[in-house]
């Protein structure tokens, strides 16, 4: 028993690991949305399918089982030694992997995470149906149920584990090297534990007998566990796209819904008193009727308590879902097919969040789904929970729901899955015809929506762009559209880097990352040029006058230039094939939200800025944040390079001016000693910072929280 915990405990932590870590390596390549870390978890939803399947495969091959387990494990091993020689670690790829284009950025994650972990992440998905399978084979008197928690105890640890203990204190170099050798180690492990399996001879099966005997689940049952694990699969991603989108862009806040549904897995598989079907009932009922009421008013409440309702909601719904598996669990011998049912699953739902309802929906609708189908499967419960059935042997798997008629678990199925189908379709028709917004649109980046609303003192009519809880632009209509507001006011930072630089009126070159509704444009003058760096098309479509709704470029006096992609891909390309743009003002305006791009504010980062910036020019940086504070990040890049530094906040006006908080970076002192941003300075003197200065191998987001 000691050795299957091992080897289990082992591969689930290297599991829960390595997502944290590899989505840490390649979210600046596509632009730090929190959407990278959706693809991540699709791809490992569905390789984890494909290690059950190859489980359920070889589990059917008495004969060749140790030999072609242990040959790939080996390849996998030496796979890993040779990227070691390719790369800084034998996980995290180098910079020639970084995509060109991120115009289909779903491909090109699945296929940087195929070479980096695919096989070592592939055989590590097969081993714990495969060490279950096998303990139950040579112990059939023991259950197999208890692995599985201590599989989704290790899952958690590893999950948890990272950012606290991991991520804050190692580079990606040496998180890559400490997880090969982890790897390493497993795979000497399970040699061991799969060479000792072909070595036993399991038991004789007892006898077919009509009390103990286990046929073949039947399609309705495996349905139903397909239709429990993708209900649970989808939750989990919805409530993490609901929270990290709509409500607040936390660091790491997508790890917080991932833990409770491990912890779902955890009680329910750990024994009968985890799971009380009446307890998890009430509690789902309580839980949804608090995430309709802070729904209702979400702008009235702190963000935590939103927080708390949504994750209340999410592990009632998959202790749930994931107790009903638990209850129609099969008997030991038809436990990889179980496992491959959920896995399936787990796939599909991820499927369906990840790749269907970005088409078919305008905002993050299949939350709704997932409630409505977790409800359907609430009202599918008949009667109470029903006790284990225990054979002479103590075969504590086989539960007396399992063993329902075939119709009863047809018919729950088709329920379940005919709410599924009546509320996406009402939901892609609300959407489109009744969603409140003058415009909605939803891509990999996130929703854009567009909303008319007064505005001001006296109140004026104005429309805004917003995505999620972040207003990225507002803009006021007839007379006053001229009028630069939000973060742009003259008296914020980039305006006052703007009006006050030397060349203001003489052909001043601005560039800017993170176009809004392009409103800093607005103080283009003839002969000057802009140039805007955005990586979400909706948002360059909207910016250049897409809709009718904006018209901040196209009022420009100013030869403005939009360029789509990740900026930092853009400006590094752009001075290998054009040398720089000597821009005059570059303004970073990709912190306001909380899931900030960190590729973007490390030291190989503002070293490329530095190298487009004019020997005369100025850096405006707009860190207004409701989570981090970003001075101390700038600070250290400042003293790093040698740079004067001056912090601007701005109060806020009646004219649609928003309260903001820049820091302004120059070569020249001078440029930032004049009376205009002097006046508004924040008084630096003695402060300082001990945290670590940022590089593309090592930040913490966990040092500047508020």
């Amino acid at each position: 028993m000691f050795i299957f915990s091992i080897s289990i405990f082992l591969s689930a932590f290297l599991l829960f690991q390595i997502q944290p870590m590899i989505g840490r390596v390649i979210l600046p390549w596509f632009g730090g949305t929190p959407a990278v870390w959706s693809t991540v978890m699709l791809f490992f939803q569905v390789l984890l399918t494909g290690g059950y399947a190859y489980a359920y495969w070889l589990i059917g091959r008495l004969k060749r089982q140790t030999v072609v387990h242990v040959a790939l494990i080996t390849s996998a091993v030496f796979l890993l030694a040779f990227l070691s020689f390719v790369w800084t670690s034998p996980i995290t790829p180098d910079a020639t992997w970084k995509p060109a284009d991120v115009s289909a950025p779903i491909l090109d994650i699945f296929k940087l995470l195929i070479v980096t972990v695919g096989l070592p992440y592939f055989i590590l998905a097969s081993n714990g149906p495969l060490m279950q399978a096998w303990f139950s084979r040579i112990f059939p008197e023991r259950s197999y149920a208890r692995l599985y928690a201590i599989s989704n105890i290790g899952s958690l640890l590893g999950l948890l584990v990272y950012p606290v203990l991991i991520e804050p204190f190692l580079t990606l170099r040496e998180q890559g090297w400490m997880w090969s050798g982890g790897f390493v180690l497993f795979g000497l492990l399970a040699v061991w534990v799969a060479v000792q399996n072909g070595r036993v001879t399991p038991p004789p099966k007892p006898a077919p007998d009509s009390a103990v005997d286990s046929p073949h689940p039947p399609p309705a049952l495996m349905s139903l566990w397909i239709v429990l694990s993708a209900t649970a699969s989808m939750f989990l991603l919805s409530v993490t796209n609901q929270i990290s989108q709509e409500v607040a862009v936390i660091p790491f806040l997508w790890i917080l819904p991932l833990a409770l549904y491990l912890l779902s897995f955890i009680l329910t598989f750990s024994g009968e008193r985890g799971y009380n079907r009446r307890v998890y009932s009430v509690l789902f009922v309580l839980a949804t009727a608090l995430t309709l009421f802070v729904l209702l008013k979400a702008t009235a409440l702190h963000v935590y308590w939103q927080i708390l309702a949504y994750c209340l909601l999410l592990f009632s719904a998959c202790m749930l879902c994931h107790g009903e598996l638990y209850l129609l669990r099969p008997a030991a011998d038809h436990l990889t097919t179980f496992y491959l049912m959920v896995s399936i699953g787990g796939a599909l739902g991820g499927l369906f969040v990840s790749l269907i309802a970005p088409v078919i929906f305008n905002g993050y609708w299949e939350f709704f789904v997932s409630l409505a189908m977790t409800m359907a499967i609430l009202l599918s419960l008949r009667g109470g929970q029903r006790p284990t059935k225990q054979s002479p042997a103590h075969d504590e798997e086989i539960a007396s729901v399992a063993s329902l008629p075939r119709n009863d678990n047809s018919e729950r199925a088709r329920f379940i899955f005919f709410v599924f189908g009546l509320v996406t379709a009402m939901l892609v028709l609300v959407g489109e015809y009744f969603s409140g917004s003058l415009y909605s649109r939803r891509n990999f980046y996130g929703v854009i929506r567009v909303r008319q609303e007064l505005v001001g003192d006296p109140p004026r009519p104005a429309v805004l762009m917003a995505h999620g809880i972040t207003v990225h632009g507002l803009q006021f209509l007839g007379k006053d559209r001229y009028l630069p507001t939000t973060y742009y006011v003259r008296g914020g930072g980039a305006g006052l880097a703007i009006l006050n630089h030397p060349r203001y009126g003489q052909g001043l070159r601005v560039g800017m990352l993170g176009v809004g509704t392009g409103t800093l444009a607005i103080y283009g003058q003839p002969g000057d040029v802009y140039r805007l760096y955005e990586i979400n098309p909706v948002v360059t479509d909207l910016a250049e006058g897409g809709g009718g709704y904006f018209s901040f470029v196209r009022d420009s006096q100013a030869d403005v230039t939009l360029v789509l992609g990740d900026a930092r891909i853009s400006l590094e390309r752009e001075l290998a094939e054009n040398g720089s743009q000597k821009f005059d003002v570059l303004v970073l305006d990709t912190f306001s939200s909380d899931s900030i791009p960190v590729h973007l504010v490390t030291k190989e980062a503002l070293g490329l800025y530095l190298e487009h910036l004019a020997p005369d020019g100025v850096i405006a940086a707009h860190i207004t944040n409701l989570h981090l504070d970003l001075q101390p990040v700038f600070w250290q890049l400042a003293q790093y390079y040698g740079l004067s530094m001056v912090r601007i906040n701005y109060e806020g006006d009646s004219n649609g001016g928003y309260a903001s908080h820049w820091i302004l970076l120059a070569r020249d002192p001078s440029l930032l000693d004049v009376s205009a941003i002097q006046e508004r300075a924040v008084d630096l003197s003695g402060y300082s910072t001990n945290i670590r200065l940022w590089t593309d191998d090592y930040s913490n987001l966990f040092q500047i929280l508020k």
